[in-house]
């Protein structure tokens, strides 16, 4: 309990210097102000019932009917009330407080109606629920924050530096563009849902947990977060915003050709000459280094291996599509992706190894995918010249350093051997209400 208590501490420190910095630059409600309007106000639908849906892997079918019931119906109730009123609603935003007032509902319950282990695991439900709407919030707040306090991007050093691996973005752009336009949906969908994908896989990990009355020690949200979370750290430090804005017209009205080095991407390459800092808008994230788009949809690769063949394909499948997308919509430089790989590799392994102990080769695979990841920072920041005028050389080294982090991985964390299930021993289930 005094874990618990500790982490729930740093977390509303965390979310309290969040909503600080969100009203201090960009004049915006951060994480805590959101879902306190999403009582009344109109939230976005998908977070909210992506949350309830989480959240409901710890209650009996009977709870999950009840509770979805009473999400919609409360739903139903609000459109009437906003149409009876006339209030103005944003496009898209007509439910979602159903969802919200049911998790807050359930927490209610689990203090006010359990005990011991199941107020325990309610309340773990509804924190994961929770947990999954401040979230995107917060990665926003974040955002937010590297476009305010980080004038000054390291685009130059990276795409000097991306030489090395052949520019796969310009390549990858060129061939999206000439299988536009199904190749151009089929990658955005996927690169837009991908939070969809990782909810698809985590309620496919948790759907036991109801049934044996526990979490599995080690699931894909815990990683999701923990990369949310460390992610942003990386950019403040290495700020780089895309070859599409640096090099190329920018997308969405945002950056744009008035803010690029210069315009090239996909057709033509940069030059390789001395790198240098350049000023950026106060808008655009500077999210790429590393990407997290490919650290999230690594995390998924990973947890769906040992799942059923569809869930495996399915993973593998996000995984190749998320990796072509970022490359090829011009969102991230190659360098981006494989440290992306790294970075998520090793927040697993600490994370395994937080839950199965520290035991020698954790320690070591820790500690050797972090120096990897560093190695690559400094490389990319301080020898980019260097490693564009010899790709034959650093090319290699790069794909050796990755492919070393992942055998690793492999071999400490006997990815591939078959999952054991273990034997069920279900209990009574408490009713909800």
């Amino acid at each position: 309990m005094i874990l618990w208590a500790t982490a729930g501490v740093v977390a509303l420190g965390f979310l309290v210097a969040l909503e600080i910095a969100a009203r201090r630059y960009g004049g915006v409600p951060g994480p805590m102000a959101t879902l306190a309007e999403g009582v009344i106000s109109a939230p976005k639908p998908g977070p909210l019932y992506g949350g309830l849906a989480l959240m409901m892997v710890v209650l009996t079918w009977r709870q999950r009917f009840i509770a979805a019931g009473a999400a919609i119906g409360i739903d139903v109730v609000f459109v009437l009330v906003r149409w009876a009123v006339g209030a103005e609603v944003p496009d898209g935003q007509f439910f979602g407080n159903g969802a919200l007032w049911v998790m807050l509902g359930c927490a209610v319950i689990a203090v006010t109606r359990r005990t011991g282990r199941e107020r325990a695991l309610l309340l773990k439900g509804v924190g994961l629920g929770l947990l999954l709407v401040t979230g995107r919030k917060t990665g926003d707040t974040w955002l937010l924050i590297t476009a305010k306090t980080r004038p000054m991007v390291l685009d130059q050093y990276v795409a000097t530096a991306d030489h090395a691996l052949g520019n796969p973005s310009w390549l990858a752009g060129r061939i999206l563009k000439a299988t536009a336009p199904v190749g151009t949906h089929l990658l955005d969908l996927v690169y837009a849902q991908l939070a969809v994908a990782a909810i698809v896989v985590a309620l496919y990990q948790l759907r036991n947990v109801a049934a044996e009355r526990r979490f599995p020690r080690h699931h894909l949200v815990r990683t999701f977060l923990v990369i949310g979370l460390l992610g942003p750290a990386i950019y403040m430090i290495f700020p780089v915003v895309g070859p599409i804005f640096a090099y190329g017209p920018g997308t969405s009205g945002t950056g744009g050709v008035q803010w690029a080095v210069a315009d090239l991407w996909p057709h033509t390459l940069p030059s390789i000459s001395t790198p240098h800092p350049v000023p950026y808008d106060g808008i655009t994230p500077r999210n790429c280094m590393p990407s997290l788009h490919t650290a999230w949809a690594t995390a998924i690769f990973i947890h769906t291996r040992k799942g059923h063949r569809i869930v495996r394909y399915a993973g593998a499948f996000w995984l190749i599509a998320t990796l072509s997308a970022t490359l090829g919509f011009g969102y991230h430089y190659g360098a981006d992706l494989v440290a992306g790989v790294v970075f998520t590799l090793t927040i697993e392994a600490g994370l395994r190894s937080l839950d199965r102990g520290w035991d020698r080769p954790g320690i070591q695979l820790v500690a050797y995918g972090t120096t990897v990841f560093a190695a690559l920072l400094v490389s990319y920041r301080y020898l980019p010249v260097e490693m564009a005028e010899h790709p034959w050389l650093f090319g290699p080294l790069l794909i050796l350093a990755l492919a070393s982090v992942i055998y690793g991985y492999v071999r400490t964390t006997n990815l591939w051997e078959p999952k054991a299930t273990p034997a069920r021993q279900p209990e009574r289930q408490p009713e909800l209400v």
